[in-house]
């Protein structure tokens, strides 16, 4: 399970999810095992994730953002349509450094 974020975290990762693109997409299939593992690695390697999920109605899309973040232990950063942003700190490569 992740550490809930301040609000002064949160606006800071905001800030540098901006620029970011999607590097993982949740297609028709939905959550998958693989999806989850893929999700997992990026974390590793880059703490700040920006994932794309595809969904017809709205509150499915946001039980996919919420089994993704419960499965990875991920904090939801940002929520913006199809868009969501994950952070969680790297165990070997931590290169963000979190605002108090």
């Amino acid at each position: 399970m992740s550490t809930p974020l301040s609000s002064a975290q949160t606006r800071f990762l905001r800030g540098m999810a901006h620029g970011l693109r999607a590097m993982i997409q949740v297609g028709g299939k939905g959550v998958t095992e693989n999806l989850v593992a893929e999700l997992d690695l990026a974390l590793e390697h880059h703490e700040l994730v920006k994932v794309r999920v595809a969904g017809a109605e709205r509150e499915e899309r946001d039980a996919m953002i919420a089994r993704l973040a419960e499965q990875t232990g991920a904090a939801l950063v940002q929520r913006i349509g199809h868009t969501a942003v994950f952070y969680r700190q790297s165990r070997e490569h931590r290169e963000i450094v979190l605002p108090r």
